[in-house]
């Protein structure tokens, strides 16, 4: 998938203009210079393309201190892996020596680089901001992230300059189920690939992936196919050099772009670390099928005590992803290795699982008889009929009278009923509500009627 990363010098308004791309307050925006340390991640659908977004820190010249020197070098790695740059200014301030150093930076990378100024809502500042032309761009894009001026025009140029990625789901590949192993670094991803293989009965070849230190695995088990995906790169280990944790954000996003079935590997000395359940969520968020992995539960003195917290913590914090199955495993010394293949035939089944019409609007038709649709302006809200058009993951059109007044509420009990019914697990489920049209019920003979549609991106419910 597309990578465009946001830089420039601290307090130009980066976080600002993420957030007004990603929809939400995703990132912590404050007037104090150096607030974002970290890298902020979103995938952002703009004009029917899907691309991911990254805020970085702001880039200072100053030396020696050792935080801005960590987040400098976040800020070169996501320079390094970004497909396009957006070099956003502050035209306030005007022109700077570290606006120019910065420049001069990317001029290196050989990539495209917009170069975006921000807070230009004046025609006062704008005029002023033509200074910016001796960085040597050959167009400057005036922009106001907080007023949503010129961002459209800024986006459209981006996205035109990069190639276009297909938005379709993945194909099945002759039978092969892709399965990305991802975690946060030192969790053992390659030492369970390599544990793997190792109980395989056939290594077909080593290939190179498609994006960079990472590789793909194919594996014969049986009859079946498999392709796993290693972050680190198995045979790259050497090369693998990156420090710090959010690092491993970018490489697991690119892994995740390409995999029907996400392992998210985790220490089980920690249970549930921050960064494993980002990650889950990013795969979530792309529609892949989860399974958790606990790596290192030899080193678990008392497992009944271990599972029993991280039960608390599923239940306490984490019910809406009590859909994703667990495993405990151990890659160096083997145990529960074995159980993880069936366990990927079974969420990569339910990824790939479909309902039939008569029995999904059977489903509804318990649910409904079950929990009463609300009232909708001294009126029911009704359901006519309910269809899945597309698998991986599991997608669902319920048509109503209105689409726009079902509560999140009943949207979520619905989707439980959907995983009751048949085997959905580790796979979120989409479920989108639309007004009946005529075309949409040619079958059924159902009269149309008019009104909106509202989309969903739900997956809770129950394992």
């Amino acid at each position: 998938m597309t990578l465009v990363a946001i830089v420039g010098r601290p307090n130009t308004g980066k976080s600002t203009l993420f957030n007004r791309l990603a929809g939400a307050r995703r990132a912590l925006v404050d007037d104090i210079p150096g607030v974002t340390r970290d890298l902020h991640f979103a995938t952002v659908t703009w004009h029917g393309r899907t691309f991911s977004l990254v805020d970085t820190g702001g880039i200072s010249t100053e030396t020696g201190d050792q935080l801005i020197d960590r987040v400098v070098e976040q800020v070169d790695f996501a320079i390094a892996e970004a497909s396009a740059i957006v070099f956003l200014l502050d035209g306030r301030d005007g022109l700077t020596s570290e606006d120019e150093e910065i420049a001069d930076r990317l001029r290196r990378t050989r990539k495209p680089v917009f170069y975006a100024v921000n807070k230009t809502e004046s025609s006062r500042v704008r005029d002023e901001a033509a200074d910016f032309y001796r960085l040597g761009a050959e167009h400057l894009h005036f922009v106001s992230a907080k007023e949503n001026l010129g961002v459209q025009d800024l986006f459209h140029a981006v996205l035109d300059a990069v190639p276009g990625e297909s938005d379709e789901p993945m194909p099945e590949e002759d039978g092969q189920v892709r399965v990305a192993i991802v975690g946060k670094p030192n969790v053992g991803k390659s030492s369970l690939i390599n544990r793997l293989i190792g109980s395989s009965r056939l290594i077909v070849a080593d290939l190179p992936g498609t994006t960079r230190d990472a590789i793909d695995v194919p594996v014969e088990i049986g009859d079946r196919r498999y392709v796993f995906v290693d972050t680190a790169g198995i045979r790259r280990k050497a090369k693998v050099t990156y420090r710090l944790e959010k690092f491993s954000v970018v490489k697991a996003l690119e892994a995740l772009d390409r995999c029907h079935v996400a392992v998210i590997l985790g220490d089980a000395t920690e249970w549930f670390s921050d960064q494993m359940l980002r990650i889950t969520g990013y795969a979530i968020e792309r529609g892949r099928a989860v399974i958790w992995a606990f790596n290192k539960i030899d080193l678990v003195e008392d497992i009944d005590v271990w599972r029993k917290e991280l039960r608390r913590q599923i239940d306490f914090r984490l019910e809406h992803l009590a859909y994703v199955p667990m495993i405990e495993v151990s890659a160096r010394t083997g145990r529960g290795v074995k159980k993880l293949f069936p366990l990927i035939d079974r969420v990569d089944a339910a990824h790939n699982r479909r309902i039939d019409t008569g029995p999904l609007n059977r489903i509804f038709e318990t649910a409904i008889a079950r929990h009463s649709p609300p009232i909708v302006k001294n009126r029911p809200l009704k359901f006519y009929f309910a269809t899945q058009p597309r698998t991986r993951p599991p997608s669902f059109v319920a048509f109503t009278n209105a689409p726009e007044a079902v509560h999140f509420s009943y949207e979520r009990f619905l989707v439980r009923q959907i995983r009751e019914a048949d085997d959905f697990a580790g796979t979120p489920i989409r479920l989108e509500f639309r007004a009946r049209k005529r075309r949409d019920f040619v079958e059924g003979g159902e009269k149309p009627e008019r009104s909106t549609a509202k989309k969903s991106k739900g997956s809770s419910g129950k394992r």
